[in-house]
């Protein structure tokens, strides 16, 4: 009877994680998929075809478009990895008390704000007459207005700031957890910084790099916001073209199978990541 009644209650705890699961994400995505493959023979007529996935492979725009969204994805988790650790690392292993939770707090204050406020905030600082552009000018290294807006490298910047954070938290949970006496005794035993960071933070650190590595990666590839903005209207974005299709041509049958085609690009890089890593999906999760 105890034995029944702690499965009932453990059963709804977990209703809303279910529930959850299974209207807000595994439900859409078979209907997407399901949309994806049809094709539209008359008024609200339709029958089953692969011209939707076809197309994508046809049309030059798309597949480059979408080869050019993973490659920018790739680039912008690698730039966020690359700053987000020794940040980290300075705050979980090198702060104490009050400066420790007040840097962790300064870390976490731009994100208060929503993204459209952010993204805006690049475009203030990016733009022809923003600040960088007049501190370029007054140091005389640029002549006239420089307009740093519009081109790859305001969305990888855009793009690395947006999911900083998305980084930095699980990397400063893994790295606190790593005891100081291991970093001691590998330089007591002649280890350099380098060889002691190579050998025993890094491997230590692995699952929280990998897991921060997997959440930027998916929300860089499937943001919409800041590369419209900090790119315009030639950013070639792949959610770019998924929105034309469903919201401007009103195609959701070829939206569909994009959006298909990006979730099985994710899904892909992410496999492929967790094999180069040695990582498994639970040790990342744990």
């Amino acid at each position: 009877m105890r034995r029944s009644g702690f499965n009932l209650g453990l059963w709804l705890l977990l209703s809303p994680l279910l529930l959850w699961l299974l209207l807000l994400i595994l439900l859409p995505h078979v209907d997407l998929l399901l949309i994806s493959l049809r094709e539209r023979v008359a008024p609200r007529e339709y029958a089953f075809s692969l011209g939707n996935y076809r197309e994508f492979f046809q049309e030059p725009l798309y597949w480059r478009t979408f080869a050019r969204t993973a490659l920018l994805s790739i680039l912008a988790t690698a730039l966020t990895l690359l700053i987000a650790f020794p940040v980290s690392y300075y705050v979980a292993k090198m702060l104490r008390g009050r400066i420790k939770n007040a840097l962790f707090l300064l870390c976490l204050i731009p994100f208060w704000v929503s993204e459209l406020v952010r993204t805006y905030g690049w475009m203030i600082l990016l733009r022809e007459s923003g600040l960088v552009s007049n501190l370029l000018q007054w140091s005389g290294l640029s002549e006239t207005p420089v307009e740093l807006l519009y081109n790859d490298g305001a969305i990888t910047v855009g793009l690395v700031y947006s999911a900083m954070l998305f980084m930095v938290v699980p990397l400063i949970t893994t790295l606190d957890s790593l005891d100081d006496s291991l970093i001691e005794a590998g330089y007591d035993l002649g280890g350099s910084h380098w060889h002691v960071m190579w050998e025993i933070v890094i491997p230590h650190a692995m699952p929280g790099m990998v897991s921060g590595c997997i959440l930027v990666f998916m929300l860089t590839l499937g943001n919409y916001l800041t590369p419209t903005l900090l790119g315009g209207k030639d950013s070639l974005w792949f959610t770019e073209q998924i929105y034309t299709q469903f919201i401007t041509r009103f195609n959701w049958e070829q939206g569909s199978a994009f959006g298909i085609l990006l979730l099985m690009l994710s899904s892909l890089i992410v496999w492929l990541g967790l094999r180069l890593s040695r990582q498994s999906f639970a040790q990342v999760m744990s």
